[in-house]
């Protein structure tokens, strides 16, 4: 893939039960650990993490930006563990019902790099108010 000028999203997130049972840290962990034992953290550089809970995947529910920021920052952390410069250039984005009303929360947090857009852009107003609110955030 890497090989072909693609850019893979790796998706990573728990389901309600583990976020209810307060493993979301262990389970991304866990996952991002099993994706870097088989590509190795190299393999990193050329992609970008989506942090995407599943339990608020096409449900309308979308996590509190504090504990996504709080999140985001654990998964930083986790790769500066194998390798500071790939994790410092990781994109890490947001994705979990997000729309028009919850956006720019989540783009005012330091550690979150931007959005993954499901169900909002299938809307092209919805998705144009969200596009303009990335582009103020991060043309500072």
């Amino acid at each position: 893939m890497i090989n072909h000028a693609i850019s893979p999203i790796l998706c990573i997130g728990e389901t309600l039960a583990q976020h209810q049972q307060s493993q979301t840290q262990d389970v991304l962990i866990h996952q991002l650990k099993t994706v870097i034992d088989h590509v190795g953290i190299e393999a990193f550089q050329s992609a970008v993490i989506a942090y995407e809970p599943v339990w608020a995947i096409g449900t309308g529910k979308s996590a509190d930006s504090d504990e996504v920021e709080l999140t985001h920052q654990i998964i930083r952390e986790f790769l500066t563990s194998y390798n500071p410069t790939i994790a410092d250039k990781m994109q890490i984005l947001y994705g979990g019902s997000v729309n028009a009303s919850n956006a720019a929360a989540f783009l005012a947090c330091e550690n979150i790099d931007g959005l993954l857009i499901g169900g909002a852009s299938l809307d092209g107003e919805t998705f144009a108010s969200i596009h303009q609110l990335a582009v103020n955030c991060f043309s500072h």
